[in-house]
């Protein structure tokens, strides 16, 4: 078993974070505060803007290389966005972040492409039903339909039956709770390797959560957290069961895994304590803490999101073959 710790305190002391990385976090914090609040002005709203590009970040270019495939689902069709590389050598199943209200299967074409073609995978992109409108189970239930079509028809759809999976925030989240469902309900561990970049694993919230707070708009507050719980959670059901917080399960039989986050992300803990129980179950687990990356920092310019995004690359390319 690996087990890549790089738990160095230093990672977490001020002096850690660079000059540019406490720019971009300024500049975050200054965009967002000048920003309507999504929750002020409605999801439905909010989402409209993100599709016209009119909310504070720019609308994300559509790859001309994408195609859509319909499968069926519990809910009714679910549409995979699919960007493949020439020569595929396996399949990265995507879960969007957004949680689970925000996002969409083409919001993140730039980052799909780069991976089909630096790691020479066919990139399977869930447009999963969101909440409000659709709570859970909804979404983890589309998410898990893709994943077992993809076991019985990704060698004829697409050449090869080698599976990867991740996904960023709730798409992280999406990840592991897919593989424990394919282990649990259809017994399938035939994953490669699970990308987890900064996701959410513990939906009561950890300390680091908790404790964030709302003072700095840096993407994710604890404020926003509560609201996405009361999107996706339906009223009554138990925050804490594995199937809604996979920190909680039994982990046991995981492919390897890389976590990702930076030390300025509300969700801190959840990579940190998954990370230890991941590796605490006998599975090989990556950490990689990035100092200051605030949440999302991937997708923002800058050394810190550009060393994210090689080992992110490496990892998937090891593993693949």
């Amino acid at each position: 078993m690996t087990n890549k710790n790089p738990f160095n305190p230093a990672l977490f002391a001020e002096d850690a974070v660079s000059a540019e990385t406490k720019a971009i976090n300024d500049a975050l914090i200054d965009l967002l505060e000048k920003s309507d609040d999504n929750w002020e002005i409605g999801v439905a709203e909010a989402r409209a803007r993100r599709d016209r590009g009119e909310g504070p970040f720019p609308a994300v270019p559509k790859s001309d290389r994408a195609v859509t495939r319909t499968i069926p689902g519990k809910g009714g069709d679910i549409e995979l966005r699919i960007i493949a590389p020439e020569n595929p050598k396996g399949i990265y199943l995507h879960f969007h972040g957004g949680g689970w209200v925000f996002g969409s299967a083409d919001g993140q074409d730039p980052m799909l492409e780069r991976i089909a073609d630096t790691c020479g995978l066919t990139c399977v992109s869930v447009e999963y039903r969101l909440a409000p409108e659709h709570p859970y189970p909804a979404g983890p239930d589309d998410c898990e339909a893709a994943a077992l079509w993809l076991a019985k028809n990704a060698k004829s759809e697409f050449g090869s039956d080698l599976l990867t999976v991740g996904g960023e925030s709730a798409g992280g989240h999406l990840a592991a709770v897919t593989l424990l469902r394919m282990r649990d309900r259809h017994g399938f561990t035939g994953f490669a390797g699970a990308n987890l970049v900064f996701g959410a694993f513990d939906l009561r919230w950890t300390p680091s959560a908790r404790a964030f707070g709302d003072d700095r708009y840096l993407i994710l507050r604890t404020h926003d957290l509560h609201k996405f719980d009361e999107c996706f959670i339906p009223q009554g059901m138990d925050a804490g069961d594995p199937d809604i917080s996979p920190l909680f399960a039994d982990l046991k039989g995981m492919p390897p895994a890389l976590f990702s986050v930076g030390t300025d992300d509300a969700l801190l803990d959840d990579s940190l304590f998954m990370h230890a129980r991941w590796a605490a179950a006998g599975n090989d687990a990556e950490l990689a803490i990035y100092p200051g990356g605030a949440h999302g920092f991937v997708a923002f310019p800058g050394e810190l999101a550009a060393s994210a995004v090689a080992r992110m690359d490496a990892f998937l390319k090891r593993v693949s073959g």
